[in-house]
């Protein structure tokens, strides 16, 4: 459970972070848009390189399988990531039809991949990993 506990907080601290860009948006203000894009952003990209250079390795190495859900999961890691650049580019230019087009998108996206991350893959970790957990959380917190 400590790596399904620890990834989860990590998904809703990004979601509080698009969830306050959206808002700002909303109300025209983008200059706070942009800044709260940015933090999710950030966090976004930031958790995506803690499962792909710290958590996923480990897990493909114990579970022999490079084929399986982590591949699935960076393939939407880099749509996420089109996605982002999307949503920047939209700001930017104070587009709020695309800003919330392009948002929509990615949150469909995304609501879905934390589904398949918390109920499949990190229950897979936890029972895989288990011995290492609070290592591989050290590491992540660290990263």
């Amino acid at each position: 459970m400590e790596i399904s506990n620890y990834m989860r907080e990590e998904h809703r601290s990004c979601d509080e972070s698009f969830a306050k860009a959206e808002q700002a948006a909303s109300g025209g203000d983008f200059e706070s848009a942009f800044s709260y894009f940015e933090d999710f952003m950030i966090e976004t990209l930031k958790h995506f390189s803690k499962e792909e250079e710290i958590l996923f390795p480990v897990f493909e190495e114990v579970s022999g399988s490079t084929q399986g859900p982590t591949q699935v999961m960076r393939y939407e890691h880099n749509q996420v990531r089109e996605l982002l650049e999307q949503l920047s580019n939209a700001i930017k230019s104070e587009d709020k039809e695309r800003f919330f087009s392009v948002a929509d998108t990615l949150m469909i996206l995304l609501q879905q991949h934390n589904m398949k991350e918390e109920q499949m893959l990190y229950a897979m970790c936890d029972r895989l990993l288990a011995s290492q957990a609070k290592e591989l959380v050290e590491k992540m917190k660290e990263h």
